[in-house]
């Protein structure tokens, strides 16, 4: 059992540091996996026979095993970041038991052992006379002070060493599987593509380790954005796909020649994706707290992403943001900061709390006012929305996670349609800057209205905007930039472009505050809506 001393001299910063250091393990592996291919490419050009194809089959071989390495090393750094999180909760949760001993006046010795406190005496004028009458307030160091405590320090004690535990377990797992057997190919048969993220679930609990390495290796575009694989799975399958994704567009640009014209605007386009998958590989590579986890990647068009701060599986409170207009793949780094902040005011409000906060960009966000004058886009991400939030649910360790669903602008109206129409495994959703979130009422969102949640700045342009009645009125949107659009002045019927805004009582809901910060203001440190937002995560 981890002791009262041994928790508060803890560091969770020296674990995240050890998890770093595994992690950066990946750069010179794969710069090697990377030289490996080319002298098998440069060979393959130059060398024809029995001893090229032996040789070549050598070069892919080895590079094979130094591919395998790759998911160990993330698997290392996630236990190890993991087992500092939760540390850190306990901390908090110590230092809570501690700051509680003080002020009902019981006392804590190094052994972490409950008491009531001693009466100090320190003059006539400190009020506390040799014999005289205790000063302190009633209850005071009083039986149950000291039980009030004494659970307290208990609490924080089990949960560190159940942590501890846990990290032991996984680590030496991995460390046999070094020795005997990395992978195993698992049992025929899959899920079937619409099983549920809970049937996926359970096959997956069924799996031996080695098994579940396998299909992280081998089959990691099935296993990565699949709902109902834990996210320590998907993490590792996609941090895999990232890698390949970066490589072969690497290939493609050594093939090209920007000698000659046709190909200069190829090689640019390239290097375009290539900026966008490296800025996301570095938010990704980042060695602050919490760790990030790729739950979902697809580079395809204006790309998407599914990005985790902290693991949702092992958190008590999880917030899914859903970002709106012109979102892409490039922009996962802001929009992810933006969900730190909300996860940042969390930690600050309730430090012995775990939360984890998700950036869904898995649907195409309008590009422009014409598109995002329609519902389609955000009809069309429902469905995605709502299995992930099932995921959520049927990966989860523990006691069941507080769920909470945000949309920002036309997110607003992905979060909406999605609740509307499929349902939302959530416990509260929240609104910010919308223009409807597709009903009129809140009770039309599957939740009781209590639990729906929304805020409009006053100088956010969004409540300006009347919906578009006519085709001239679509032309005239199409053609205007929204900050420009005041003119279209809302009627005081409170009907926005998408229902009946959610922030107006008459929606139903419930509102919290916001200052003059714009459309995209809301995370700003003195708005009072970042508080609001990390509250309704909370629960509080």
């Amino acid at each position: 059992m981890i002791g009262y001393a041994q928790l508060w001299t803890a560091s969770p910063g020296d674990w995240d540091a050890a998890g770093v250091a595994w992690r950066g393990v990946d750069a010179p592996v794969g710069r090697r996996r990377a030289g490996l291919a080319d002298r098998a490419a440069a060979l393959r050009t130059g060398w024809r026979g029995t001893a090229a194809t032996a040789a070549g089959g050598r070069l892919d071989g080895l590079r094979a095993e130094l591919t395998t390495i790759l998911p160990a090393l993330v698997e290392t750094e996630q236990t190890l970041a993991e087992f500092a999180g939760r540390l850190r909760v306990a901390k908090a949760r110590l230092a809570g038991a501690v700051a509680v001993a003080d002020r009902t006046g019981v006392a804590v010795d190094r052994h972490g052992r409950a008491r009531a406190a001693p009466r100090a005496w320190h003059g006539p004028e400190s009020g506390a006379l040799p014999g005289g009458p205790d000063p302190r307030p009633p209850g005071t160091g009083s039986p149950a002070a000291v039980g009030q405590v004494a659970a307290a320090l208990r609490e924080a004690l089990v949960l560190a060493d159940a942590a501890d535990r846990e990290a032991t377990a996984r680590l030496t797992e991995l460390a046999g599987a070094a020795r005997t057997g990395w992978v195993e190919p698992p049992p025929p048969g899959r899920p079937a593509d619409d099983a549920t993220p809970a049937a996926v679930r359970a096959w997956w609990a069924g799996l031996t380790p080695a098994q579940r390495r396998w299909l992280v290796l081998h089959e990691p575009a099935r296993t990565g954005p699949r709902d109902g694989v834990p996210a320590a799975a998907r993490d590792q399958a996609n941090r895999l796909l990232l890698a390949g994704h970066r490589e072969a567009l690497l290939a493609e640009r050594r093939s090209l020649s920007a000698r000659r014209s046709g190909e200069r605007a190829a090689l640019r386009r390239i290097d375009r994706a290539l900026a966008v998958l490296d800025r996301l590989a570095g938010r990704l590579a980042s060695t602050g707290a919490p760790r990030a986890y790729l739950l979902g990647l697809d580079p395809a068009g204006d790309g998407r992403a599914i990005v985790a701060l902290g693991n949702p599986d092992r958190a008590g409170r999880v917030l899914t943001y859903v970002p709106g207009m012109t979102s892409d793949l490039a922009d996962v780094p802001g929009e992810l900061g933006r969900a730190a902040r909300v996860q940042a005011r969390c930690t600050a409000i309730a430090p012995d709390e775990e939360t984890a906060a998700v950036l869904w960009l898995d649907y195409d966000a309008p590009d422009f006012l014409p598109e995002a004058s329609s519902p389609a886009q955000a009809r069309d991400a429902g469905s995605a929305l709502h299995r992930f939030q099932e995921g959520l649910r049927a990966t989860h360790d523990g006691p069941v996670a507080r769920q909470t669903v945000l949309g920002h602008s036309y997110g607003s109206l992905v979060v909406g349609s999605a609740a509307r129409d499929h349902g939302l495994s959530a416990d509260a959703l929240a609104f910010v800057g919308s223009p409807g979130v597709g009903v009129d009422r809140a009770d039309a969102l599957g939740l009781p209205p209590d639990r729906v949640w929304a805020s409009t700045a006053r100088d956010d342009v969004i409540a300006l905007v009347e919906p578009p009645r006519d085709l001239a009125g679509r032309a005239v949107l199409a053609t205007s930039p929204l900050a420009s659009a005041a003119w279209l002045l809302r009627p005081d019927d409170h009907q926005l472009w998408f229902g009946h805004d959610p922030s107006d009582p008459g929606f139903g809901g419930r509102t919290f505050p916001s200052g003059r910060y714009g459309h995209t203001g809301y995370w700003e440190p003195g708005n009072p809506a970042l508080d609001g937002m990390a509250r309704i995560v909370l629960g509080r």
